[in-house]
């Protein structure tokens, strides 16, 4: 990297300056390909939060196993037919994708702009006995490599938050899911506006700009944006939940968690990126601690042709 991009960089970091949907691209693969090792020796195969009931818990890669478990009964994918073909979108080194397989006994797509976690998803899903039910590639989840009506389950955890175009996003989980097929989004949201309310505030959002510098995020949307954009795409049988509440000790879990000298090598190994990543998790805590920043659960379904 050349000095004159060096200093655009730090100028553009700086002044938290949105970035293009390229940059995001290029930058979530990037991110990502850096930091999954370190997450995954520290935290294991699940990059996500953890399911805090009770909230004083301390078996934390258990905590998230049972996210995804609370999740799908929330969801109602546990009731009656259970799913056979699952796509996960933004699907991380593969942790979700391949407990919903040994959950259901279905087959299970992952896809990830991250090269290393596709990769490192495949290794996982050999070592553990399921590369027959399971797979993972590099795609871009706004333009899905896959045909329509494709799944019956579409799963989203935590990668929401990093589309661009929100709607195109939720355009293209609607036209993989077949007919009578479910949809779960879980993702970061801000807080849903007040009717006479037309933005966040200039803090919130000065807020949620420096996250996402460190997290390779475009602007932030809400639940209710969310619930417009399903109903706009034809989606039936919407529920939402807020469950800020049951994952609030996962941020300082987290923290904790880097302050040992194991955590603190891998992180001067990772980066610039990953470490001032590690910085926003201070972020992050504060705004689940103001209320600007809310855990969204969706989910709706395909309507019967």
């Amino acid at each position: 990297m050349g000095v004159g991009s060096a200093l655009k960089r730090a100028r553009d970091s700086v002044f938290s300056r949105d970035r293009t949907r390229e940059e995001l691209k290029i930058g979530i693969a990037g991110f990502y390909d850096r930091s999954s090792k370190l997450w995954e020796d520290v935290w294991g195969e699940h990059m996500h939060h953890g399911y805090y009931i009770p909230e004083d818990r301390t078996d934390h890669q258990q905590a998230q196993v049972d996210l995804i478990d609370e999740v799908l009964k929330w969801s109602g994918a546990d009731e009656g037919k259970k799913p056979e073909r699952v796509v996960d979108v933004g699907c991380g080194i593969g942790g979700s994708s391949r407990h919903i397989a040994r959950k259901y006994g279905c087959t299970a797509k992952g896809i990830t702009l991250s090269p290393y976690q596709a990769n490192r998803g495949n290794e996982l899903a050999a070592e553990q006995g399921l590369a027959e039910k399971t797979s993972f590639q590099v795609a871009d989840a706004l333009d899905m490599p896959f045909e329509d009506n494709s799944f019956d389950l579409v799963w989203s955890l935590e990668s929401g938050e990093h589309m661009p175009d929100k709607k195109q996003f939720v355009n293209e989980v609607m036209r993989v899911v077949e007919p009578g097929g479910r949809v779960i989004i879980v993702t970061w949201v801000h807080r849903d506006l007040a009717p006479e309310e037309t933005s966040l505030t200039k803090k919130e959002l000065k807020l949620l700009s420096k996250i996402n510098r460190s997290y390779y995020l475009p602007p932030w949307c809400s639940t209710d944006d969310y619930i417009k954009l399903l109903e706009d795409a034809g989606a039936e049988n919407i529920k939402r939940e807020d469950w800020s509440y049951i994952i609030a000790p996962f941020w300082k879990a987290v923290i904790k968690s880097s302050l040992n000298l194991r955590s603190v090598l891998g992180l001067l190994r990772s980066g610039f990126s990953t470490q001032r990543g590690a910085y926003a998790m201070l972020l992050m805590l504060r705004g689940f601690h103001n209320g600007t920043i809310k855990f969204g659960l969706i989910t709706a379904t395909k309507k019967e042709e």
